[in-house]
C-alpha cells in the first residue's frame, strides 16, 4: 500500500510536466493548420499626382485664382501663397511669409520685398469705404514679422519690423514707419513723413537724404535676392500657360 501511495503522489508531478509539452504541440498543430494571414499591402493610388513642379513652394490655386509670379521674382520655398497674389518683376517673397488672398487682392511690386515671418491678408471690404485690397507698391520694403490687412503702401516706403496695418490704413510714398508701430484702421500716414508707436504717431519729417536710401534698401535687397535666387530651379507661373496651350491644341501633358 506504501508503494502504491508513492507512486499516487508522483503521478500529478508527471502529468504536470508532460502536459505543457503536449499543449505546445497541439499549438504549433492548430498553426499550422491555421496559418496567419500576411500584412495587407499598401498600394499608391494610380490616381495620385507623384510629381508636380510647384512642389517645392506652396502655391494654392483657390477657384478660378492662381497666384501669379514673376519670372524674375524670388519666393522662398517655404512661402505661402494662395489665392489672388500678384509678385511683381524684381519682388522677392523671403523665407516663412504667408500672402492670403483668399477674400481679395494682394499685389507686391516691382523691386518690393516682404521679408521673413510677415502675413499678409486682405478683408472682402473696408470699413472706411477705402479699397480692400492690399497693395504694396514699388520699392517698398516690409519687415520681418509684420502683419498687413486690407492697407495700401504707396511707392517708396519703409515698413519696420514687427508692424501691424490694420484695414484701409494708408502709407503714402517717401515715408517710414518704425519698428513695432501699429497703424489704425483709416490711418493715413501722410508724404515724406516718419511716423512711431502704438497707435502710430507723427515723430518728424524726413530729410532729402532719408528719402533717397528709401528705394537704396529695396535695391539692395533685390540684389541678395538673386544669390538666393541663382540656388533654385527658376520658378514662375508661366508653365501654367504653357500647359494651357497645349492642352488647347491636342498635345498631351
Amino acid at each position: 500500500m506504501a508503494t502504491l501511495a508513492r507512486i499516487g503522489r508522483r503521478l500529478p508531478r508527471a502529468l504536470s510536466i508532460t502536459l505543457p509539452g503536449r499543449a505546445f504541440s497541439a499549438q504549433a498543430a492548430q498553426s499550422a493548420e491555421n496559418p496567419t494571414p500576411p500584412a495587407p499591402v499598401i498600394r499608391e493610388s494610380p490616381d495620385r499626382v507623384k510629381w508636380d513642379y510647384r512642389g517645392q513652394r506652396k502655391i494654392i490655386p483657390l477657384g478660378q485664382w492662381a497666384p501669379k509670379i514673376a519670372v524674375d521674382a524670388y519666393v522662398a520655398p517655404n512661402v505661402v501663397l494662395a489665392g489672388q497674389v500678384v509678385v511683381y518683376d524684381g519682388a522677392s517673397v523671403w523665407n516663412g511669409a504667408v500672402l492670403r488672398g483668399d477674400l481679395n487682392k494682394i499685389t507686391v511690386g516691382f523691386c518690393s520685398n516682404v521679408q521673413e515671418r510677415c502675413v499678409i491678408h486682405a478683408a472682402w471690404s473696408s470699413p472706411t469705404g477705402l479699397p480692400a485690397e492690399t497693395s504694396i507698391e514699388r520699392f517698398v520694403t516690409v519687415g520681418a514679422y509684420s502683419l498687413l490687412r486690407s492697407c495700401t503702401i504707396e511707392p517708396e516706403c519703409i515698413i519696420g519690423q514687427h508692424s501691424i496695418l490694420m484695414e484701409g490704413s494708408l502709407v503714402e510714398t517717401h515715408s517710414i514707419l518704425e519698428a513695432g508701430s501699429v497703424v489704425p484702421p483709416g490711418r493715413r500716414i501722410p508724404s515724406g513723413e516718419l511716423w512711431a508707436g502704438n497707435p502710430a504717431k507723427f515723430v518728424r519729417k524726413l530729410t532729402h537724404e532719408e528719402t533717397l536710401e528709401i528705394p537704396k534698401l529695396a535695391v539692395a535687397i533685390n540684389d541678395l535676392s538673386k544669390n538666393y535666387f541663382s540656388e533654385f530651379l527658376p520658378y514662375s507661373t508661366v508653365y501654367l500657360e504653357v500647359e494651357k496651350m497645349k492642352s488647347s491644341l491636342g498635345i498631351s501633358i
